[in-house]
């Protein structure tokens, strides 16, 4: 049996925690709030706030205000999903807006260091005078974001040649639910409280 704990937010607290912990496009207009309120699905979740970080920091800082106020945090990048994943009731964070960049492409290993807004089509773009591109090639390639496609695990028309989203990660750079930043890759050992205790679970079966 486990102890429940009744979170009552408000729009108003969990915009002055925002503010407070210094991330600077925070936005609960209305009018914000009801185009991030749908994605490509039918769904309609109204958020109460709408933050675009800068920065890997101010993503940090998003998840802090998120534990201390108890407001839920749904990421989300071009709103291409079908089944609803982009909205969410509590605190919509779009990476489209600032952390959308293509950061290095390093030719011989045959990888790309992006930011998790970077859209599809820019990446190929990107890629392209290097003879390189990235394998999977959704429907959606001209406006759908990366980090968008690696959580769907988005693949495409040419997917039995060059994998699903899955298939074409080398490495992430994460953020978890406690505030702890991980680079996690194929090649790299990572240690720490949370991928211990995931280790445990894992074991355990």
């Amino acid at each position: 049996m486990l102890l429940m704990t009744s979170v009552v937010s408000e729009t108003g607290t969990v915009v002055a925690e925002l503010r407070r912990r210094g991330i600077g496009d925070v936005d609960d207009s209305s009018t914000t709030r009801a185009l991030y309120s749908t994605d490509a699905s039918l769904y309609r979740v109204v958020p109460e706030v709408v933050v675009r970080p800068r920065d890997a920091d101010e993503v940090l800082a998003v998840i802090e205000a998120s534990r201390a106020t108890g407001v839920p945090l749904t990421s989300r990048g071009a709103g291409t999903s079908i089944a609803g994943n982009a909205v969410g009731p509590g605190i919509v964070v779009d990476f489209s807006k600032h952390m959308n960049r293509v950061h290095a492409i390093d030719v011989e290993a045959r990888t790309a260091r992006v930011d998790p807004g970077v859209v599809h089509a820019v990446l190929q773009r990107a890629a392209a005078p290097h003879g390189l591109l990235y394998g999977p090639d959704p429907s959606t390639h001209t406006r759908c974001t990366v980090a968008g496609m690696i959580g769907n695990n988005a693949c495409g028309n040419h997917a039995l040649g060059y994998g699903r989203s899955a298939d074409n990660v080398a490495a992430l750079d994460v953020a978890t639910a406690a505030g702890e930043r991980l680079v996690l890759g194929r090649d790299l050992t990572t240690t720490s409280p949370t991928l211990d205790a995931l280790r445990g679970v894992v074991a355990g079966d």
